[in-house]
């Protein structure tokens, strides 16, 4: 997991931002915190002495969950507002939260949509592997597997523990 965004998928992700006219913005660190909640404006600025580009919520698990089931992940962060800690900035409040997230909402039906009709149809291996994570994670001997397990993972395992 050093690496969990796919630079190829990170890569199509922006190109059709760009065509569809959304400024995107690379790099950065993402911070990942348990929420649903507001950060104090001692933890902001903790997040943000340390490098933070980003405070969600969802990354980590998802990025994790992905690299299990063998499917290339990248982050769109669509930001809803700066946090407490920016001096030109009001008090984050759910109403002005949900004013964004309704205006970046067309932004990313327009992104999703763009980068699903432009994608590749054939498969593209993925330079950090994790199209191939799973052939060397498992360390379960076979004759140690549930066989009814085994069928239930069939849809995220199914390449590799089909083989045994």
């Amino acid at each position: 997991m050093a690496h969990p965004v796919s630079p190829r998928l990170r890569a199509r992700l922006g190109e059709a931002a760009l065509l569809e006219g959304i400024e995107p913005h690379f790099g950065g660190t993402y911070v990942c915190m348990e929420g649903p909640q507001f950060s104090t404006l001692a933890e902001s600025l903790t997040y943000k002495q340390l490098g933070y580009s980003v405070i969600g919520m969802t990354n980590m698990p998802e990025a994790k969950l992905a690299r299990e089931a063998e499917i290339c992940y990248a982050t769109v962060a669509m930001v809803t507002d700066f946090d407490c800690w920016h001096p030109d900035h009001d008090a984050v409040t759910m109403p002005d939260i949900i004013k964004v997230l309704m205006e970046n909402a067309d932004r990313a039906q327009r992104l999703v949509a763009r980068l699903a009709r432009d994608f590749s149809r054939e498969h593209e291996p993925c330079p950090i592997g994790s199209d191939r994570a799973l052939d060397t994670a498992l360390i379960t001997a076979p004759e140690a597997r549930d066989p009814v397990l085994i069928k239930k993972l069939d849809a995220v395992a199914g390449r590799v523990l089909g083989k045994i």
